[in-house]
């Protein structure tokens, strides 16, 4: 912690000052800190913000039509806490940080670049690297290994339906400023979710833990690394100033 800013110190009490979140409320509650906390100058505010969102939104529908709702809490909470845990380790200089992780955090004070930027470079790590890991964990958990016919999928599938509808709306309304004047140029929205496509990533995801859970554990750390390492350069890529 001897040269962390006294931001990142702040930012390292929240995180740690609380237990890895066992609910939906106390995820949005984390996240409303870290919200509260962090500056608008500050490129993990705006992942921060848009998981935030998105989270909150879902929480909302969780009553309504899902088939498996306790397998896909279960699931987001187990998410989210990978990337309390990337924050984590990131500031204090684990090496164990994925390269996923440090496309974003390594540049959340870089300028010219737009906060809908930092938003997808949080996405693609998160989702890219973190969700094949808690679709992993999940069904060790819950001890299953849902099927693509099964109701888990269907719930799955279902979120994405959701995220595609959201993300414009979410996304501009961060391009746009939280007094309502525009910061960034909202066109930019769909330029960067044709470059990064939040479904065809979570199909991806879901390939990928199945995978996993279909090779010899020894080979996992092979298959992780090639995996990050190729997350963290779509992130660099999402990073580059726009034209």
């Amino acid at each position: 912690m001897a040269n962390l800013s006294e931001l990142d110190r702040q930012l390292l009490n929240v995180i740690s000052g609380v237990p890895q979140p066992a609910t939906i409320q106390a995820v949005v509650a984390l996240m409303t800190n870290i919200d509260n906390l962090l500056p608008d100058d500050d490129g993990l505010k705006w992942f921060n913000k848009l998981y935030l969102k998105v989270t909150e939104a879902i929480d909302q529908q969780a009553t309504s039509g899902w088939a498996d709702p306790a397998w896909l809490t279960q699931l987001d909470v187990i998410f989210a806490g990978l990337y309390f845990t990337a924050i984590r380790e990131f500031l204090n200089d684990d090496p164990a940080t994925a390269s996923a992780w440090n496309a974003l955090f390594e540049s959340r004070h870089r300028p010219n670049v737009e906060r809908i930027q930092f938003a997808l470079a949080g996405m693609n790590a998160h989702i890219n690297h973190d969700l094949a890991l808690a679709l992993v964990q999940t069904d060790a958990q819950t001890n299953r290994r849902p099927a693509l016919q099964s109701p888990e999928h269907t719930d799955y599938q279902r979120v994405n339906g959701i995220l595609a509808q959201l993300l414009p709306s979410v996304l501009t309304e961060i391009a746009t400023g939280l007094l309502g004047g525009l910061a960034e140029d909202t066109g930019k929205v769909g330029q960067l979710l044709a470059i990064w496509n939040v479904a065809a990533a979570r199909d991806l995801a879901w390939t990928f833990s199945s995978y996993l859970q279909n090779i010899p554990q020894a080979a996992w750390p092979t298959a992780l690394t090639v995996q990050d390492k190729i997350t963290g350069v779509a992130g660099r890529g999402l990073l580059l100033p726009l034209q």
